[in-house]
């Protein structure tokens, strides 16, 4: 199975050569999501648990498989590495509340990450998910996976905003080639 290029809305702007895709559903794999993520010029790499992983310098976004049959579920996952104090969880939650209200993805949620030191900070998780198991269309596969890429990165955006933290990448200047640990 192929994508059509022409599809894809891009982050390099550059025209796409045309290809045809399937007619009908189709169960998207890794390798498709590969495809995917070459063609939107996105570095990646398959993580020791077999997952890909597209990082930027402050958050790394998961394309992941789980599930069986029909019951097979495709999940874009983003972590957001930034740290942030334990005391702000209440004004974090208020924030990401606000997020979650407007916006259809990626829903946004905590975690308390425990240091090696004993110590305790919030961490934000972003995620937009997709049953497959029975197949979907190709150009939705596509055109969803393409915006929660999107989203993501625009979260981070907002919340710098929002916080007053220091900048990140934006897609223009396309994912880094390492996956923080």
């Amino acid at each position: 199975m192929s994508i059509d290029p022409a599809s894809i809305p891009n982050f390099g702007g550059q025209p796409q050569p045309q290809a045809a895709g399937p007619a009908g559903p189709v169960v998207p794999d890794q390798d498709l999501v590969k495809q995917l993520l070459e063609q939107m010029e996105l570095k990646y790499v398959v993580d020791d648990e077999g997952d890909l992983a597209a990082p930027w310098e402050e958050f790394r976004t998961y394309f992941m498989f789980r599930g069986e049959g029909d019951q097979q579920v495709f999940s874009v996952r983003t972590f957001y590495d930034r740290p942030h104090p334990v005391e702000n969880k209440e004004k974090i939650l208020e924030t990401i509340d606000d997020w979650n209200r407007r916006t259809l993805w990626p829903k946004v949620y905590t975690h308390l990450h425990e240091d090696e030191q004993g110590g305790a900070t919030v961490r934000l998780i972003g995620e937009a998910q997709m049953l497959i198991g029975t197949g979907v269309s190709l150009e939705h596969f596509v055109q969803s996976t393409v915006s929660w890429v999107r989203a993501s990165i625009e979260f981070d955006k907002w919340l710098v905003e929002q916080f007053g933290l220091e900048g990140s990448e934006g897609p223009e200047d396309g994912p880094d080639g390492d996956v923080p640990a």
